[in-house]
């Protein structure tokens, strides 16, 4: 049983994570959150406009995501992922309406290359090598300087694949981090790519069972509550200064700050963080699919990128959208729509719509924002950090924000 208590600021997933891994390992939790609900960049909630819950935006999770899948093993919620027994995906060109399915084999040996009818359409064997070329390429590179960013599968696979995963521009991003996702992907064969989705909402999947877990174990929820300062002296920290009064930590007490850089960098300033971000656009039509229309399909050659179809909407995600931030809602939505209607076969009716705007979604996925992503230790005894933005080794996605709050719990457990 750790003593003193953990006090976990922040309830987004790394911030959640970080909770439930240290209530599981016996420490007595405080979790603290500034708005007035859990969840983040990973949230749902009631919109009017549409009159249903959506999610703020469509975060695609795979199989070989294991941090991910002993999160909701743990809080009980494995099954509110949602996706098919093997590993495909559906792609579309809206520049001449060809459509394909890329279907990996379940195993190691990637014999699905050989097999025109799985792989991408006028795609060469040797176009392949480029994964193991990004397997470990040089510190500080950018893909472009370890592959050749071109050609079918690049165009029409590695690149959308890339783009989603790191949220910049495939060509500048670190090779570092798209290292890392390929590793635990695509070089481990389709049973660690088989494509999920939460159902029927992140909050039901990754968010409500985590607070009943933490709720269960005795844990103190607070939502509403905003720092504005950390006390700091003698090595650790002594006073958490929050608006509605200070907290003094005992000598026992632990701090996880599970904030978003800039907020990390207001209450530490000597902490590096990433400071150039991308966007994240997302688009929710109310409309139920027609029959046959894939969970989730690739767009390539559109402005949507992927398009993913619910019981009862079809949502788009556009990854590194900043040039999309400042569109009027209304053009946007039109403009999106022509793509789904395309994907799904509908007319150009625009049915009711909502757009989603995450201005600051991702750090930028770059050589020179990796490196000034933190570590989680820090130079603070008793406060560690947690965070998709701290170097876990992974691009900012549920996975990386999941293992960040999983590894500042370990962290404070061992102290």
């Amino acid at each position: 049983m750790t003593q003193g208590t953990v006090y976990v600021i922040g309830a987004g997933l790394a911030g959640l994570a970080a909770a439930v891994a240290a209530a599981r390992g016996g420490a007595r939790v405080v979790l603290m959150e500034s708005a007035e609900q859990a969840g983040g960049r990973c949230r749902s909630y009631r919109d009017a406009a549409l009159g249903h819950v959506i999610d703020n935006g469509n975060h695609l999770v795979l199989s070989g995501n294991h941090a991910t899948q002993a999160y909701l093993r743990t809080i009980g919620a494995a099954d509110r992922l949602a996706g098919p027994d093997r590993a495909r995906f559906a792609f579309i060109d809206m520049r001449d309406g060809a459509r394909w399915t890329i279907a990996p084999n379940d195993g190691r040996l990637p014999w699905w290359v050989l097999a025109r009818s799985r792989r991408v359409p006028g795609s060469a064997l040797g176009e392949y090598l480029a994964l193991t070329r990004l397997r470990a390429p040089p510190r500080g590179s950018r893909i472009a300087d370890v592959i050749a960013c071109s050609g079918p599968f690049w165009d029409k696979l590695l690149r959308p694949f890339l783009l989603a995963a790191l949220n910049t521009e495939p060509e500048t991003a670190s090779a570092e981090l798209a290292a890392s996702v390929i590793r635990e992907t695509l070089l481990l064969g389709g049973r660690a790519c088989r494509p999920r989705i939460a159902t029927p909402s992140l909050d039901a999947a990754f968010i409500a069972p985590a607070l009943a877990y933490l709720e269960a174990r005795g844990a103190s929820v607070r939502f509403g509550q905003r720092l504005r300062g950390v006390g700091l002296a003698s090595g650790r920290a002594t006073t958490l200064d929050f608006v509605g009064g200070p907290v003094a930590l005992a000598a026992a007490d632990r701090v996880v700050l599970a904030t978003p850089p800039w907020v990390t960098h207001d209450l530490l300033p000597d902490i590096a963080v990433p400071d150039d971000f991308r966007a994240i656009v997302n688009a929710h039509f109310s409309i139920a699919p027609p029959p046959g229309v894939p969970p989730m399909t690739g767009v390539i050659g559109g402005t949507a990128e992927w398009v993913f179809a619910f019981h009862d909407r079809l949502s788009v995600t556009v990854s590194c959208a900043d040039r999309l931030v400042d569109c009027g809602r209304e053009a946007l939505a039109k403009r999106l729509w022509h793509d789904v209607a395309t994907v799904c076969g509908l007319g150009p009716t625009l049915p009711p719509w909502q757009i989603v705007k995450e201005r600051r979604a991702t750090f930028a996925a770059t050589p020179a924002q990796a490196a000034r992503r933190a570590a989680a230790r820090t130079a603070w005894a008793n406060l560690v950090l947690a965070g998709d933005w701290t170097d876990t080794g992974l691009p900012a996605t549920i996975e990386g924000a999941v293992r960040s709050g999983q590894q500042a719990a370990a962290l404070v457990l061992r102290a």
